[in-house]
């Protein structure tokens, strides 16, 4: 079995459109990733980030008049509820964009909309107090983001309308009755089918052809975590690879099972998408260039960071398209009838600087299908 990904070889770092296949099935078109411009300040931002915030409130302040006073005098309120920290550059720069598409929809924090933030820093009991706490907060609608998150909120609320995205199966979790017709308080994004748990065994394969061992990190307290093994899992006979699971949830327990793991030779690793994968993700790179195992990640924010190679959905693309979804909400629609979304971005990233500190040629097929290298 090959990764099918099909395009010309280009010399610029990103490339153009192209048609990218899961499992047989056409995915969208992916294209490089996009960054949001503005934060806010309130999030405990880089001084940077909040001279761009201000540069933000002053192009929504220039919005039409019009577009702003038809939401209304009421100030309403929005949570925003994500697994991770707010250090996270990367859940900075999805904020950033969730909120400028708020702005061009009329929704200004501060001016018509209070927005209260609130981060889990891949802790269970924080998840849960802060989910707590939201919900006591009585908002209009609740922006989350991860399978523990999300589920974090529907256990405390199912009456505030919720949007979530990073969420690979949200009917399988119980978040949703159907993709078409979620017909009850939450709705919005798939991170991704599970088929593309797949594919990145294949690319892993593809990139050491010798590879006759992977260790898959995964969180096995959610079901997205145990969906994503169970489909790596399956294709690993057909690909000669035997797969070995990793528990993602203690720092301690990752470090000395990859330690293990690379005594012997021809192993990789995969992280598969949790909000312990982002919480863990410095560590896992360290510890997957420290031991010279090629490793492929389940979203660029990993590659940028030092990681090898990843494929996954555009994130930045996910959270401004949900600003749509809070506007209806907002505007009076309910969660029960507006359907769960695919992705329509997918990007293939590639390290060629930590390829060469594994000893890596990558692959010119692989080269060809990327729409950012970093070198």
């Amino acid at each position: 079995m090959t990764l099918r990904l099909k395009a010309p070889i280009r010399s610029s770092q990103r490339g153009a459109p192209r048609d990218a296949r899961v499992a047989g099935t056409p995915l969208p078109e992916p294209r490089a990733a996009e960054r949001g411009s503005w934060i806010p300040a309130s999030a405990g931002m880089s001084g940077i980030a909040r001279r761009a915030f201000i540069a933000g409130l002053t192009a929504a302040a220039a919005w039409p008049l019009a577009a702003r006073a038809q939401q209304g005098k009421r100030m309403r309120r929005m949570g925003v509820f994500t697994g991770v920290g707010e250090e996270d550059l990367d859940t900075q720069a999805r904020h950033a964009a969730l909120l400028q598409g708020l702005a061009q929809l009329g929704w200004t924090d501060g001016h018509n909309l209070q927005i209260d933030f609130r981060w889990g820093r891949g802790d269970e009991e924080r998840i849960r107090k802060s989910a707590t706490e939201l919900a006591a907060l009585a908002p209009d609608v609740v922006f989350a983001t991860g399978s523990a998150g999300v589920g974090a909120m529907l256990r405390v609320t199912r009456t505030v309308p919720i949007v979530f995205a990073i969420v690979p199966d949200p009917v399988g979790s119980g978040f949703v009755n159907s993709l078409s017709r979620p017909g009850g308080n939450a709705t919005d994004f798939l991170q991704f089918e599970y088929s593309l748990s797949g594919k990145w065994l294949e690319l892993l394969k593809q990139i050491a052809p010798g590879l006759t061992r992977a260790a898959i990190l995964w969180d096995p307290a959610i079901t997205a975590g145990i969906g994503q093994f169970a489909v790596i899992q399956s294709v690993a006979p057909s690909l000669g690879v035997e797969v070995s699971p990793v528990n993602l949830r203690d720092a301690g327990e990752i470090e000395r099972a990859v330690a293990t793991f690379a005594q012997s030779s021809n192993g990789g690793l995969i992280l598969t998408a949790s909000a312990l994968s982002v919480v863990h993700r410095n560590l896992i790179v360290a510890l997957a260039v420290r031991h010279k195992l090629p490793a492929v990640y389940n979203n660029r924010s990993f590659v940028t960071d030092g990681g090898l190679i990843s494929y996954g959905a555009n994130l930045i693309d996910q959270y401004r398209r949900a600003a749509g979804y809070v506007d209806r909400i907002l505007k009076g629609e309910k969660p029960a009838d507006l359907p769960v979304q695919a992705p329509t971005k997918y990007e293939l990233v590639i390290n060629l600087k930590t390829a060469k500190a594994l000893g890596l040629d990558m692959p010119p097929s692989v080269l060809a299908r990327a729409d950012e290298v970093i070198e």
